[in-house]
């Protein structure tokens, strides 16, 4: 099997440290920035109303300590937009700004974090204790990578905004998921990403169709997060350990994993996933709140105060890629940071 010619962003981390930290939910942060998603749309909403918003939510979750922002584009499609009396051109334009918007504010803030070192370094040499000032304040500085961009593919789904993405039953062919997600991650990688976030996938048939799109772009690499029925089955009902094993042998596919899902699924599923296949583990679950998708409301208690101490359990499992996802926030991505960063 052909393997890419580029070097896959994941591994060059996690050659490094081991825990990757991703970024949290970006809608919950929208929201507290005034942003209104009741829409179809969701947060592609914003990128027509007030982008440069997106950019200042993915670079407070860079200064939080993440390694990785995903995009806004998970419910950013040709056909959403389209919707709305957008044309494709127009729409692919947009797509492709979600890369812009999360690759400014990781520019922006790496650009931050390298002037903070060598002031942190000039001060360091001025110290009484020079030489051993100096090395502890470039571990400290040099204690994470040059963060990357995840472009979000979302589900088929997501575009149908009735909560499809955690059913998977779409009940369309292979050539109509083709045909919806091929012009997407065209302007996805055309624009620069990193990597793309194949993210909330509900069915097998989805993920595969998705790889065999992904082998249309040679030198691309993805990760495949599914959304779970429980910790052993994604949402359809196919039990996690088939995906694993099917999707184990992609050359193309750097992880596997599970994202918006209840923290008390991962544990189980980690475990599941990390005997099933070589790939690493990758895990960004909710709060623990449970979302209606009939009222666009969540209800219940959020638990994701602990996810710092739960990462512990995941990692322990087999994790080594660690998030968060709807309605967890930059303070929680702070924590993991913390938590990882200080054992790399």
């Amino acid at each position: 099997m052909t393997q890419p010619t580029q070097t896959n962003p994941i591994e060059q981390i996690l050659c490094q440290y081991p825990v990757m930290i991703l970024d949290g939910a970006l809608a919950t942060e929208l929201e507290q920035h005034g942003c209104d998603l009741d829409d179809p749309l969701w947060s592609a909403r914003v990128l027509l109303e007030n982008p440069d918003v997106i950019s200042q939510v993915h670079a407070d979750y860079f200064r939080a300590g993440a390694d990785c922002a995903i995009t806004s584009s998970y419910q950013a499609t040709v056909d959403g937009f389209s919707k709305r009396g957008i044309g494709e051109q127009e729409s692919l334009e947009l797509i492709s700004k979600t890369v812009k918007l999360a690759a400014r504010a990781r520019d922006e803030v790496w650009a931050e974090v390298q002037d903070r070192g060598k002031l942190e370094n000039l001060e360091a040499n001025e110290s009484t204790d020079k030489k051993h000032t100096a090395v502890v304040t470039e571990k400290r500085v040099l204690a994470r990578p040059r963060p990357i961009v995840a472009a979000s593919v979302g589900p088929y789904g997501a575009y149908l905004a009735d909560g499809s993405e955690y059913v998977g039953h779409y009940g369309v062919s292979d050539e109509t998921l083709s045909a919806f997600h091929r012009p997407r991650i065209a302007a996805l990688l055309e624009a620069g990403a990193d990597i793309l976030a194949f993210e909330t996938i509900p069915s097998l048939q989805e993920a595969q169709v998705l790889v065999a799109l992904l082998k249309e772009f040679p030198n691309a690499y993805a990760w495949m997060s599914f959304s779970l029925k429980d910790g052993k089955a994604i949402s359809e009902g196919t039990p996690l350990e088939e995906c694993a094993r099917l999707l184990g042998a992609e050359p193309q596919i750097a992880a596997i994993g599970l994202n918006c899902a209840p923290m008390e699924f991962v544990t189980e599923a980690v475990g599941i996933l990390s005997q099933a296949s070589d790939k690493p583990v990758i895990v960004y679950p909710n709060s623990g709140e449970i979302y209606d998708a009939v009222t666009k409301t969540w209800s219940g208690q959020g638990t994701c105060g602990s996810m710092s101490d739960a990462s512990e359990q995941w990692v322990a499992a087999g994790a080594k890629i660690i998030g968060g996802c709807c309605r967890t926030t930059p303070y929680q991505i702070g924590e993991l940071a913390k938590k990882w960063r200080s054992q790399s």
